[in-house]
């Protein structure tokens, strides 16, 4: 029912944010037992807005616990939208320009795997990991009512946006969460 719920509102363009909690990370090292304690206190703890686990486009388990310690962009999309596929080359310029500094998540839903898939080939998204949600448990998750919407995440775990963005905004928000 959630999917036919998400499927009917289509690709939207309203914008809205909200905020989660976290912590940050510094260097580790392992010169001794104060340096292993110091390790352990730096140690990037899991902020909630990063505690799910999902299943890639590939099959393979994903734990967004991975993500922690860094921006991260959460891109929840659609094979059959048309919004998506105009902002899939953005996706992939910003992966190149800024990988190092920034985590994408592709998040797929409302659509058969084998769509996903060719959408990921068709505008070679390869590079990005994309988790497989058909039932909508991410989208539920984080209040995504359609597609294409973007969640970011700051590197401390805070949530700092949440909604749609066209291409020069993306842009701009990407350079406020590397700066």
């Amino acid at each position: 029912m959630l999917v036919a719920a998400l499927a009917a509102t289509g690709c939207g363009t309203t914008p809205a944010a909200s905020p989660a909690p976290a912590t940050t990370s510094g260097p580790a090292t392992s010169a001794g037992p104060a340096a292993t304690a110091t390790a352990k206190a730096e140690a990037v703890a899991v902020p909630k807005s990063l505690s799910f686990t999902g299943t890639t486009l590939a099959g393979e388990k994903f734990d967004a616990a991975s993500l922690a310690g860094k921006p991260a962009i959460l891109w929840f999309w659609a094979p059959w939208c048309a919004t998506c596929a105009s902002e899939a080359q953005s996706l992939g310029d910003i992966h190149d320009e800024y990988g190092d500094k920034l985590a994408i998540l592709g998040i797929a839903g409302l659509g058969g795997a084998a769509e996903m898939k060719d959408f990921v080939a068709d505008f070679q998204l390869e590079k990005i990991t994309h988790l497989n949600d058909p039932g909508g448990k991410l989208w539920k998750r984080f209040g995504i009512a359609q597609q294409s919407w973007y969640v970011m995440v700051d590197r401390t775990g805070k949530i700092v946006y949440r909604g749609y963005l066209d291409d020069l905004q993306l842009t701009g928000k990407v350079r406020e969460l590397t700066g």
